[in-house]
């Protein structure tokens, strides 16, 4: 079981890394021309769409952080002759160019993202308010979205990928937040 949860983890890891990539892209300053808010500042019903903290350099930093970690995933998948894609049922690895994988992946992180904040924004919830679950797991379940009609993955695979990032997204969440780059802790 063990293998199989470290295979979960191993096929999202470019999803993690992009998911990181925001709040980090803004402390070191880059792609600071793309600092507007996607929405364009725009309101619904008197609230923001999303709200000034979903950003392009955002989005354009998980996307470029994502599409170009996969082929360096698989790469480092076949090099060590490893068997996380085999377990978890995903055999298409090798026959999808890596950046095409690693972009879908990213469209679905960003969706996931930019979805919640779409809610959120609707039940009047501020941005940085708490929305556990989601906060934690919106880029799994945008990337479900996106990849399982694609791909057909296993429930279980979905299921487990959920359960794992809630907590590491919280374990990294807090990190980051002791750091000084995020503004929660959850």
């Amino acid at each position: 079981m063990f293998y199989y949860l470290l295979s979960c983890m191993f096929f999202f890891g470019p999803a993690y890394f992009a998911n990181a990539s925001p709040p980090l892209a803004y402390k070191i300053k880059i792609l600071k021309g793309l600092a507007g808010p996607v929405d364009g500042g725009a309101k619904l019903n008197n609230d923001p769409v999303l709200g000034d903290h979903k950003t392009w350099r955002g989005v354009i930093s998980e996307i470029i952080v994502c599409t170009s970690l996969m082929p360096a995933f698989i790469w480092v998948h076949n090099f060590l002759g490893l068997t996380h894609y085999e377990t978890i049922g995903f055999y298409a690895y090798n026959q999808i160019n890596g950046f095409i994988l690693g972009f879908l992946l990213s469209i679905g992180i960003v969706f996931g993202d930019l979805s919640f904040a779409f809610i959120k924004r609707r039940l009047k919830l501020k941005s940085g308010a708490k929305f556990i679950p989601f906060d934690q797991t919106n880029y799994v379940i945008g990337s479900f979205i996106i990849l399982q009609p694609l791909f057909h993955l296993e429930i279980k695979f979905w299921f487990w990928l959920f359960v794992l990032t809630f907590f590491t997204h919280i374990l990294f969440n807090r990190i980051g937040y002791n750091l000084g780059l995020h503004n929660a802790k959850w």
